[in-house]
């Protein structure tokens, strides 16, 4: 343990990137989308387009983790909740709702 009593940081650990501002700026911007507009997540029959939804709601939490800065630890969720992830998202859920 350290002087400050919190350990020594091994070289394992995630180390904090800095704020993503155009990820966060991301999630914001579908956060407020949604939340104003929740009809454009369904299909042309009224019904709601969960695929579309998933990847969208993905997309946000992509841009949250990353744009504030959190790099996770394993590879696995820094993939998945990375900046490009938060590009993949929005193209995935334009592409499942540009079908109808």
């Amino acid at each position: 343990m350290s002087a400050s009593g919190h350990g020594d940081r091994s070289a394992k650990q995630a180390v904090h990137s800095g704020m993503n501002f155009p990820a966060l700026l991301a999630a914001i911007l579908i956060m407020l989308f949604i939340t104003a507009w929740p009809g454009a997540l369904t299909t042309a029959k009224g019904t709601a387009d969960h695929w579309a939804a998933a990847a969208l709601f993905w997309a946000m939490s992509a841009g949250f983790v990353s744009g504030v800065g959190f790099t996770p630890r394993a590879a696995a969720w820094r993939l998945l909740f990375s900046a490009p992830a938060c590009l993949a998202g929005i193209a995935l859920a334009a592409a499942l709702l540009l079908r109808y």
